[in-house]
């Protein structure tokens, strides 16, 4: 019983401070992530309403860069990871409606 008391703290220990480092070098992957895509999208003629979309995704590239680079803790990390991925379905969307 004392060592199930005492290996419950130390686990939740690994669990929460683990996932900190995970998220921080997750948001480099997901902000490079979103920048090949908004290049992809941006190769060819995209049409009117696609580069509104990849005029905004490229906004939330830059705040997903300075939110990473200025993270202190989990919800800065998730902020950053957020802003890219959204950025990633703007341009995924914008080379949808690109003019073939």
């Amino acid at each position: 019983m004392n060592k199930l008391v005492l290996a419950l703290p130390a686990f939740a220990l690994v669990v929460f401070w683990g996932d900190l480092p995970a998220l921080a070098t997750n948001c480099p992957v997901q902000i490079m992530r979103a920048e090949e895509l908004i290049k992809k999208a941006d190769k060819g003629k995209p049409s009117p309403e696609a580069t509104a979309l990849l005029a905004e995704a490229r906004k939330l590239v830059a705040e997903a860069k300075a939110s990473h680079e200025r993270a202190k803790g989990k919800t800065d990390h998730a902020d950053a990871i957020r802003k890219a991925k959204t950025a990633q379905i703007l341009a995924e969307e914008a080379a949808v409606r690109a003019v073939p």
